[in-house]
């Protein structure tokens, strides 16, 4: 290694063993088809900072467009004409959806061509195909659509070494927060030329794992994503999902099998309903809680649904300027920049890195009176536990993932470093 270096060559770990990056490249063969070639995954370059990256083989997991999306709610078998008749009495643009369902498409195949270009072996995947053999196979995968797909792409990823790299198919209905710069949308190459050289920052972002113990719980997750469901739907798909811990024997915490990148969230089924359950923070006393759920978010999900929970309107910040003004005795005209000024820092004081280990929890409207209390509406930690008393109620990871959460059952949150979720930051 230090001879190599010596002479200006990378290297590449082989198996175990070294082979110049240099000597690779000699032989006449694009390094992807030697790769695959030679049986390797996941190869590195061995250099300063993050090093070139160029994968063997990629999973390029699309969304699933809202014009597909009608087509199956039509049977499949729904003719056009009639489609767009049915679209157009919910207000929805049957073109519309068309042309953006054609948009994505043509994004995906440019990303297809773009990887087999640079002799990458990639495979295109459904949503209703993907599961954990895919991320087995795939060095890295590659999540086509927007944020929720980037959600659904990191459910199925454990561990801390399957690079996860977003790309937003449809800008028009997604920001893409958690995707690459939109610019590589329309060329993916310049994206993996940065890859290959090196110029670009892998980004962990922390995820919580979630243990549940105690009864009322049931382990069998329902799967949200590719079903609008009423409340009766979502109900019954708990009830069919068997088995459910009910008789207490449980060896302590179970893990569930899915980690959250944005956030969990505690609460009722039915949204009208408040809901009842008992909070600790970091081992601390228990405490009784009334109010419309809780949500306990990552630094990656500070920005998302935690953020809009939370934050302030120039217009309240206005009005309690002007209460802490008159009680000073102080009166004098608001600065609009200035409420502006504070309304912007107290918001940014919301967001924290992804790569922070701690979590942020959010008590949505509690209720306060002689038998509830909420010493805490929202702050940091990094341990929760909570004890449903709830009738009817569901802990739902990245609005994705569902599990009944009942009367006597008790969720442990944390984070783990096992679990950090590996991501690729580029530049513009």
């Amino acid at each position: 290694a230090g001879w190599a270096a010596a002479c200006g060559m990378a290297l590449v770990v082989v198996g175990g063993a070294w082979a110049s990056g240099s000597a690779l490249r000699a032989a006449g063969r694009p390094l992807a088809v030697l790769r695959r070639a030679l049986g390797l995954g996941l190869v590195r370059w061995c250099s300063r900072g993050p090093g070139p990256f160029l994968p063997a083989r990629v999973a390029v997991l699309a969304k699933t467009t809202r014009f597909q999306f009608e087509q199956q709610r039509g049977g499949g078998e729904e003719r056009d004409e009639a489609m767009r008749q049915r679209l157009a009495t919910t207000g929805s643009s049957y073109c519309g959806l068309l042309e953006r369902h054609h948009n994505h498409s043509t994004n995906i195949q440019h990303l297809l061509d773009c990887l087999r270009k640079e002799g990458i072996e990639a495979r295109l995947v459904k949503r209703g195909d993907y599961s954990e053999e895919t991320v087995r196979w795939a060095d890295a995968i590659v999540s086509a659509g927007g944020d929720g797909t980037m959600l659904l792409t990191a459910s199925k990823v454990f561990g801390r070494h399957k690079p996860v790299i977003g790309v937003n198919t449809d800008p028009e209905r997604s920001l893409g927060h958690l995707c690459i710069p939109l610019r590589y949308t329309y060329c993916f190459s310049d994206a993996l030329k940065k890859l290959r050289q090196g110029e670009f920052r892998w980004q962990w972002r922390h995820r919580i794992r979630v243990h549940l113990a105690g009864m009322g719980f049931n382990p069998r997750p329902v799967d949200l994503h590719e079903q609008q469901l009423s409340l009766e739907q979502h109900c019954s798909a708990h009830r069919n999902t068997t088995p459910a811990a009910v008789d207490g024997d449980r060896a302590g915490p179970e893990l569930l099998p899915v980690r959250a990148l944005n956030e969990v969230f505690v609460g009722e089924s039915l949204s009208s309903r408040p809901s009842y359950y008992e909070i600790s923070i970091n081992d601390g006393p228990w405490e009784k809680h009334k109010n419309s759920g809780l949500n306990v978010c990552t630094g990656t999900g500070s920005k998302a649904w935690s953020y809009n929970i939370n934050k302030l309107a120039s217009q309240e910040v206005e009005d309690l300027l002007l209460i802490a003004q008159r009680g000073s005795r102080a009166a004098q005209p608001l600065d609009p920049a200035f409420v502006e000024q504070v309304t912007q820092h107290y918001n940014e004081s919301l967001i924290f890195s992804p790569e922070e280990p701690r979590i942020f929890f959010s008590i949505r409207e509690p209720i306060v009176n002689r038998v509830f209390t909420s010493s805490l509406h929202r702050g940091f930690t990094t341990k929760l536990a909570v004890r449903s008393r709830c009738w009817d109620a569901c802990m739902v990871l990245d609005g994705g993932t569902s599990f009944e959460f009942n009367d006597g059952a008790v969720a442990t949150l944390t984070v783990d470093e096992d679990d950090a979720l590996c991501t690729v930051l580029l530049e513009e």
